[in-house]
């Protein structure tokens, strides 16, 4: 069966209807780097097409970029059948990691030099596929405007391919789309928060031809656990034969055409589990029931 595929917003490039968050190689209880390099090359072979990760993606300020490093690392390694030229890098910058904590800074100087800097992880012989500023302003320090500026010098010297967003609401998207294209949102969708479908980032997407991909999936590390003792879950993941895990990701990709969940994976067996979950279609019913459904 073939891998389903989308658009990346109006581009032609198409990516994977999952991707692979590489949040959990990168942070504090991260596998060693063997092990994460094996987890990005499994991937590569199942046919995944998009790595999601950010210069944040780190222990600290003096471990920035490590997840850019690996993912490049992983692909100049890789000898398997899929073509390393297809894979998209999405990577983010706009949080800085003082002694592991997580800030937001989007000083448009910082930004500059963060964007060069993940141009360097990845290689720096071509432009980053995919920079998403990491957050929307937390104060008045800096206008979107100026964060943008930056942002859109990198897209003209050719150190940035197509932009996007996250935790952005539709009014700071469509100011974005003033200062350069946008061709993605990444916000947090899952069955404990549902905020995208009822604040109108999901629908502009969809209306606007971008492409939502939707964060911590299962609900990050501390609620992730609680799906396999749902018993709604347990039943239909029975009825389908396939994990609790399966039946979220295969619910969040029903929810429309144009939303790409990036799960983390830190072990080869869950980026294989999360992959079946684009070829597993649950019955209307079966959707409808998990969306009545109260997850806490």
């Amino acid at each position: 069966m073939e891998i389903s595929t989308i658009h990346l917003g109006h581009t032609d490039v198409r990516i994977t209807r999952i991707g692979l968050g590489s949040m959990p190689l990168s942070i504090h209880g991260r596998p060693i780097q063997e092990d994460a390099i094996n987890v990005i090359h499994r991937t590569l072979d199942l046919g995944i097409t998009l790595i999601d990760t950010a210069d944040a993606y780190c222990l600290d300020e003096n471990d920035k970029n490590y997840s850019e490093l690996l993912i490049y690392q992983a692909l100049q390694t890789y000898q398997g059948p899929a073509n390393i030229n297809r894979i998209i890098i999405a990577t983010k910058g706009g949080l800085v990691r003082p002694g592991g904590a997580w800030q937001t800074d989007l000083n448009p100087c910082r930004l500059r030099q963060a964007i060069r800097k993940s141009y360097q992880s990845l290689g720096g012989q071509s432009p980053i596929p995919l920079w998403q500023i990491h957050n929307c302003p937390q104060d008045d320090k800096y206008t979107l405007k100026e964060i943008f500026e930056p942002i859109r010098e990198a897209v003209e010297l050719n150190l940035i391919r197509y932009v996007g967003v996250s935790n952005f609401s539709v009014e700071q998207i469509q100011e974005a789309q003033t200062y350069v294209e946008i061709q993605s949102v990444q916000n947090v969708f899952n069955l404990f928060k549902r905020q995208a479908e009822t604040d109108g980032v999901l629908k502009y997407c969809e209306d606007n031809g971008l492409t939502f991909l939707a964060y911590s999936p299962m609900g990050g590390r501390r609620k992730h656990k609680k799906l396999n003792k749902e018993k709604l879950l347990i039943n239909l993941a029975q009825k389908y034969q396939c994990s609790t895990y399966c039946i979220v990701l295969a619910w969040i990709l029903s929810k429309s055409k144009c939303i790409v969940p990036i799960p983390g994976a830190s072990k080869i067996t869950s980026i294989e589990d999360s992959v079946k979950a684009m070829y597993l279609h649950l019955e209307q019913d079966d959707i409808q029931l998990i969306n009545n459904h109260k997850f806490t």
